[in-house]
């Protein structure tokens, strides 16, 4: 009796994969509010201190538009990045290796997960911050808009592939690389500022993350009046350099995966150095 297509089993364990993070988080409400609460102080400390130097009403748009992508960088970080490690000490890594299915079908999974649930949390971000603080938002091209940022999400979920196999590699120190790149990342990334304040030596080397180009993209496109000094690249600029690492880290993300897998079948271990 013939079994099912390779795509067939792909695509199952996508959706098998994405169900506990879909359904299965929504169970927990007090999850749900602190996900949200917590990230709107942070927004809320920011404004007021732009309220307090008088800064102009489009850089509290950065901050709650800045507040809620940084939700993205926190999902990739924690349940991304670190995910195979987890599982690997959890004793379930095992069983993804020996399953009879592809690894990336599983970081994909994952990551279309993550997206829906995270997105959820980011729109009450905006929309609450925006209702707050009568943020003024004004998007000069929703094509263009949507495009940057659903590419910007591809390229971050692609480099938190990327990273959980290299989290995996390296064994222990996962976690404390994890905690090391938390708050540079949001400095360098210009989660509460224009990346251009930075410089633009800095701002290009913080654009290998693809949330700083996205972030500069998106903030151009909903506030025109950032237009000018505050502005690193053109939108149209940012979005195909974003194209370029979505696919950049997407391969390096296939090939980390193939290669921890043969390290695996073939030796016995699941980071470099045996641990």
């Amino acid at each position: 009796m013939k079994g099912p297509s390779a795509w067939t089993v792909f695509w199952r364990t996508v959706i098998g994969r994405a169900y506990p993070r879909i359904i299965g988080a929504q169970r927990e409400k007090s999850w749900v509010f602190f996900e949200i609460f917590l990230p709107l102080l942070s927004v809320t400390a920011y404004v007021f201190i732009y309220r307090a130097v008088q800064a102009p009403p489009e850089f509290i748009g950065f901050v709650v538009l800045g507040g809620a992508m940084s939700a993205y960088w926190l999902n990739v970080l924690w349940s991304m990045a670190s995910q195979l490690y987890w599982e690997k000490e959890t004793g379930n890594l095992e069983l993804y290796i020996v399953a009879p299915t592809s690894r990336m079908a599983i970081l994909l999974g994952m990551a279309l997960g993550g997206v829906f649930q995270t997105t959820l949390r980011a729109v009450a971000i905006i929309a609450i911050g925006t209702l707050l603080f009568h943020v003024p938002m004004a998007a000069t091209s929703v094509p263009i808009l949507l495009g940057v940022f659903v590419t910007t999400l591809v390229a971050l979920y692609g480099m938190g592939m990327l990273l959980s196999s290299l989290f995996l590699l390296f064994g222990r120190e996962a976690w404390h690389f994890s905690n090391l790149l938390q708050e540079p990342v949001s400095l360098v990334s210009g989660f509460y500022f224009p990346v251009r304040a930075l410089g633009q030596v800095v701002a290009a080397a913080a654009s290998i993350l693809p949330i700083t180009l996205g972030l500069d993209a998106m903030r151009q496109l909903l506030f025109p009046a950032m237009l000018g000094d505050l502005r690193f690249l053109s939108p149209l600029v940012e979005l195909g350099i974003l194209s370029g690492l979505a696919v950049v880290f997407l391969f390096l993300a296939h090939r980390a995966l193939a290669f921890f897998e043969t390290l695996a079948r073939r030796e016995g271990r699941l980071s470099v150095r045996g641990q």
